[in-house]
């Protein structure tokens, strides 16, 4: 089964400690050599990105930074596991890591299973 890991926080924390950044590589490079992990990421700061929105009809684009955000996404990874607890139990592990490397630092780990086309091939309309 596959899994994204999304990681939500204040955006003006600062830049996180070497300490953290170098346990992080270290668990990335273990779970991508065990086939693991498919795919990680962090993401710049809102001010360099952009919304785009659908509502009412209409497509409207709004650039960042957005100041209504209390939390924003910083980064995501994809996993290949066995199961929701499996996946649970390396997030707790990636937020340990914050714990210990990063006194302080508030945030959450969102833990969602993935699916593809193939999961909804049953919903489409019969011909």
């Amino acid at each position: 089964m596959r899994f994204m890991m999304i990681v939500r926080h204040a955006e003006k924390q600062g830049p996180p400690p070497k300490g953290l950044m170098d346990e992080i590589t270290k668990l990335a490079e273990a779970e991508t050599k065990a086939g693991t992990m498919v795919g990680t990421g962090g993401l710049g700061p809102t001010a360099l990105g952009a919304r785009v929105r659908l509502a009412g009809g209409k497509v409207t684009v709004t650039d960042g930074p957005f100041t209504e955000a209390k939390e924003v996404v910083g980064g995501y990874a994809q996993f290949e596991l066995k199961s929701k607890e499996e996946a649970v139990k390396s997030a707790v592990a990636f937020m340990e890591l914050h714990k210990k490397h990063w006194p302080g630092w508030e945030g959450e780990t969102e833990v969602r299973q993935m699916f593809g086309p193939d999961d909804f091939a049953d919903c489409a309309p019969k011909a």
